[in-house]
Order: C-alpha cells, then sequence, then structure tokens
C-alpha cells in the first residue's frame, strides 16, 4: 500500500515538472530513432523484399559459401580471442593482486592497461605486418626469412589478444582485489599449497568473473572491423564480408541480412554477460576484502611471474613504438637508412593531412560534451527518478555496446539513406557531419552512461531533495547539485568519449563521404595499400591527440575535480 502511494506520489512530481517531461520525451525519441530504428530497418529489409514477407534474403545470403566460410572464421576467432585474453588477463591482475613487485613492473602494467584506450584499434596490425610480414624488421633482417605470410587467422588472433588482453586484466583485477584474503589463508593454515588455493578458492569464487571478461572479449573481437580488414588477407570475418557486400558486391539487402545474423550473435552472448555473468559476478564478490593482503614473496613465485608478465608487457610497448619508429623510415622494409620527417610533412603537404585532423577532431569535439550530458541525464534518470520508461531508456541506451559499428554503420545506410522508412524524411541527414556526429554519439553512450550510474548511486538522495524543498526545479538541480557531485565522472566520459570518437572506424567508414576526411580512415585506406610509413605517420599524430587528451583531463581532474576539495576540506 504505502509503495503503491510512493510509485503514485513520484509520477504526480513527474507530470508536475515539464522540463522533466520534455527531457524524458526528448530521449526516448533520440534512443528510438538513433539505435532501434536502425536495427528494427534491417530486420524488416531484410525479411520483406517486393514479393512481400519472406526469408529468400537470408536463403540467399546462406547459400554464398562465403558467407557461411566468414560465420565459421568468425566465431573461431572469437572463441580463441576470447579464451587467451581472458588467461592472458587473468596471469596480469593475479600478479598486480597477489604478487609482491616492483613499482617499475607496476607501471609497465599500467601503459599497457592505457595503451589500447588511447590508440586507434588497428595499431598493433600494422606493428605486427611491419615486424614480422614479408618485409618485416624481425622476419627478413634480423631471422633472414623471406616468405614468411602473417596474415590470415593466427595474424587476426594474436592481434586481437594483444589488444583486448588490458581489458580483462582491468576487469579481473577489480574482483580479485575483492576477494577476501582470510578464506584463502585459512586454506593454507590448514597446509593447503599455494596451487591448491587457487584452485580450490580463487579460481571458483573467480568463475563468473573469468566467464563475464570472456564473453566481453568475443562480443569484442567478433564485432572488430578494422584489424580483419588489414592483417586478415583472404580469411574473411562477418565484419569485413558485410562491409565488403555492401561497397564491393553493392548488394545493400544481403548486407541487410548478414548484419541481422552478426547482430543476433552479439546480442545472444551480451545478454548472456550484462544479465546473467555479471550478476553472479556482484553477487559473489561483494563489498572490499576486510584487511590487506598478505603479498607472495617467495622468490620461486614472483620471479618466473613477474619475469613473464614483464616480457609481455615490454613486447606489448614495443608493438605500439613501432608505429612512431615506423613512421620515420624513408622506405620500409628494404633498406636501414637515416630517419627521416618527411612522412609527417607529407601528411600535410601532400596527403591533406590538415583537413583530416581538422573534420576528425571538430566532430570528435562536439560528439564529446554531447555524449558526456546525455549519458549524465540518462545516469540521473535511471538512478533518481521512477517512471514507466526508465528500464527502456536504460536498456537501450546500454544495447548500442552490444551492436557492432558495421552493423550499425549498414542500419543508418538503409534507414536514412532514403529517409525514414523510405518516405524522404530527414534523407538530408545521409551524407552529412551530422550523422557522423549521432553515431559518434551512439557508440560512446553506453560506456558514459554506466560510469555514470555508478557515480550517481553513491549520492545521498536526501542532498537533493533538500534542494527541492528549498523551490529548485529539476534543471536546477541537476546543474547545480548533482552534477558538480560528479564532476569526475562527467569529465571522465567527456575525455573517453572524445577518444572514442577520433579513433573510431568500423561504424564510421560506412557512412564518411568524399567531403569528410577522417583519420582513422585515412590509416586505413593507406594500410590497405601498403603505405605503412605514411599510415603510422597518422597514426603517431592521432596517438599524441588522444594520450594528450587523457593526460589533460586527469590534470583537470587531479586539481579541479571532486576529490581534490573533498581532500581539501578534511
Amino acid at each position: 500500500m504505502a509503495k503503491g502511494q510512493s510509485a503514485q506520489l513520484d509520477r504526480k512530481k513527474l507530470l508536475a515538472d515539464p522540463i522533466m517531461m520534455t527531457t524524458i520525451v526528448l530521449l526516448i525519441t533520440f534512443l528510438t530513432l538513433f539505435i532501434l530504428y536502425p536495427l528494427a530497418i534491417l530486420l524488416v529489409d531484410s525479411l520483406y523484399g517486393s514479393n512481400g514477407f519472406s526469408f529468400a534474403t537470408f536463403k540467399r545470403v546462406f547459400d554464398l559459401w562465403t558467407f557461411r566460410r566468414a560465420i565459421t572464421n568468425t566465431l573461431k576467432v572469437g572463441f580463441v580471442v576470447g579464451i587467451l585474453s581472458t588467461l592472458i588477463g587473468l596471469l596480469f591482475a593475479y600478479v598486480e593482486v597477489y604478487v609482491k613487485m616492483r613499482k617499475v613492473v607496476g607501471g609497465l602494467f599500467k601503459v599497457v592497461s592505457m595503451l589500447p584506450v588511447v590508440s586507434p584499434p588497428f595499431v598493433l596490425s600494422l606493428s605486427m605486418i611491419m615486424l614480422f610480414g614479408r618485409s618485416g624488421l624481425i622476419t627478413r633482417f634480423l631471422l633472414g626469412i623471406y616468405d614468411n605470410d602473417i596474415y590470415g587467422y593466427w595474424g587476426i588472433v594474436i592481434v586481437q589478444t594483444l589488444t583486448f588482453f588490458p581489458v580483462c586484466y582491468m576487469m579481473l583485477k577489480g574482483l580479485l582485489k575483492n576477494i577476501d584474503p582470510s578464506m584463502e589463508e585459512a586454506s593454507r593454515d590448514m597446509g593447503a599449497s599455494r596451487w591448491k588455493v587457487f584452485t580450490t578458492v580463487t579460481f571458483p569464487l573467480l568463475l563468473p568473473g573469468l566467464g563475464n571478461a570472456f564473453l566481453v572479449t568475443f562480443i569484442e573481437s567478433i564485432a572488430d572491423f578494422a584489424n580483419p580488414m588489414i592483417i586478415g588477407g583472404s580469411y574473411d570475418t562477418l565484419a569485413t564480408t558485410i562491409y565488403l557486400q555492401i561497397t564491393g558486391a553493392m548488394d545493400k539487402e544481403g548486407a541487410a541480412a548478414m548484419a541481422v545474423v552478426l547482430l543476433c550473435i552479439t546480442l545472444a552472448m551480451f545478454a548472456v554477460q550484462k544479465y546473467y555473468l555479471e550478476r553472479k559476478t556482484a553477487a559473489t564478490l561483494t563489498g572490499k576484502a576486510s584487511r590487506a593482503r598478505m603479498l607472495i614473496e617467495d622468490k620461486s613465485v614472483t620471479i618466473p611471474l613477474t619475469v613473464l608478465c614483464s616480457l609481455a608487457a615490454i613486447f606489448v610497448i614495443m608493438m605500439y613504438l613501432c608505429v612512431p619508429i615506423g613512421a620515420l623510415f624513408p622506405t620500409w622494409g628494404y633498406r636501414f637508412t637515416p630517419l627521416t620527417f618527411k612522412w609527417f610533412e607529407q601528411v600535410f603537404t601532400r596527403y591533406r593531412g590538415l583537413q583530416a585532423f581538422r573534420d576528425s577532431f571538430v566532430l570528435s569535439l562536439i560528439a564529446a560534451p554531447i555524449t558526456a550530458l546525455l549519458s549524465m541525464i540518462i545516469s540521473y534518470l535511471v538512478v533518481k527518478r521512477k517512471f514507466k520508461a526508465k528500464g527502456f531508456i536504460e536498456a537501450v541506451s546500454i544495447l548500442a555496446m552490444a551492436v557492432p559499428g558495421t552493423v550499425l554503420g549498414v542500419g543508418y545506410i538503409r534507414g536514412f539513406a532514403n529517409g525514414l522508412f523510405h518516405t524522404g524524411i530527414l534523407s538530408g541527414l545521409y551524407g552529412t557531419g551530422l550523422i557522423l556526429i549521432i553515431v559518434f554519439v551512439v557508440r560512446s553512450l553506453p560506456t558514459g552512461t554506466r560510469s555514470g550510474i555508478s557515480a550517481l548511486r553513491q549520492i545521498d538522495k536526501s542532498i537533493e531533495e533538500s534542494a527541492y524543498d528549498m523551490g529548485a526545479n529539476s534543471l536546477k538541480v541537476f546543474t547545480s547539485v548533482t552534477l558538480p557531485l560528479i564532476k569526475d565522472s562527467f569529465l571522465s566520459g567527456l575525455v573517453t568519449a572524445f577518444v572514442r570518437s577520433i579513433t573510431a572506424i568500423s561504424a564510421i567508414i560506412l557512412l564518411v563521404t568524399p567531403s569528410y576526411l577522417l583519420i582513422t580512415v585515412q590509416i586505413n585506406e593507406f594500410a590497405e595499400k601498403g603505405a605503412f610509413s605514411i599510415a603510422c605517420a597518422f597514426a603517431t599524430i592521432l596517438i599524441a591527440i588522444t594520450y594528450g587528451s587523457v593526460l589533460l583531463m586527469n590534470l583537470i581532474i587531479k586539481f579541479f575535480g571532486t576529490s581534490r576539495k573533498i581532500k581539501e576540506g578534511k
């Protein structure tokens, strides 16, 4: 009874607040129009043709040997990359949490965890080709191997594993820190070896988290477009097959059907990860450890594990360093000659680099604050407000995380090229910079929303209720009370959105027109042509921009963030 009255009172407050009602309506419209509609139109186009409702397009697509091979290849790569990334991530996380190591090693781990965030998704593919390809620095010059073929299955697996294992490492590190050390120490006191403790206590507690890390990596792997495009060679995956189907075969209906198949796979995995394993992990590992963990100091354990992880970390860092070094070679793969800056000069003098960086920077700079603000608004509505559409807003905003970029790109082509439902309405949106900004916002929205929800759940609702009691409306409360309290999360979301936007490629490569030059598209184009030095020059400048953005964000939070004020107030 009391619960029903409370819900009724919340609805009355909501209806009496025009600003909040308008915000909710506009938000639902945006999410429906730019997330649900493109996905729905893919399904409609693949099922409804000139002869009405039919599965003919799906039948035609599945009859293609290339498509059946692409599905097998995609799943095969996804499972292997998921397993390898999870195991390597677990090793790194275990060493950091359980093993006493030097600060230098910890610094290496931090660098490794940040590099995939600030670099374009295909940087390691460039490095792998330049180091281990037919004209590779290691294979050709150091080992004298001239016929090494890094392209194909193993090339994709290695590159994706090196790209995604830091994600698993960051996820599992947090879970391991939350395991109460008293349970493990009790087993040790009873005579169990460290391996026995790990297999009977630590591993079972961590199992849901391992499954979660595997599925996240699996989804990222099968949705990846850039790496298979550059280093895949003739080894087709679903993402590259969809791209070639729409750009090469000009078969938009077939591409839509392929995109629906890929979307179904990722959505199924996302549902298991989000609604089963994530909850099970939270239920298994609750709260923080009751006391500090006694780190392993036995040299027979610390030395081998530390050396192994350090070598792996150094190898990954060297792979990333290969990109700026590659941009300094006059001609990569033929002979050692004096290093030069000519490729950096040609980026701006010959290859319209200034326009590429300007377009990418401006579009990303516009998308970033919109994404950060939308994320905070959605987080605020989900955590602090009660209304019927709340579940819809949360689910759809997070849904974009499970949608591969290639699928979203095809959905926007089919949904907006001829207007809404082929009526011509909003057809002017297609081919403009605005649709690229919208894609950037949609792709970055889930990350910002999850961060905002976590931050808002730590704020006592009585703080905001006091402002309402003093006569402030919802807009005033949000801007003057809520937003300042989650300033760190907002700034973090702002920079994350900027970095994700300026390094994006899978969704926008199908939507970009000659009117706009984007850095990632340029890098992909030169890499496909084999012009690795100029591709590395573009990538180096891009990494410098993104890394500088992250450093600037950390500096702002350090000196002007919420945590700074809290420390000063103590």
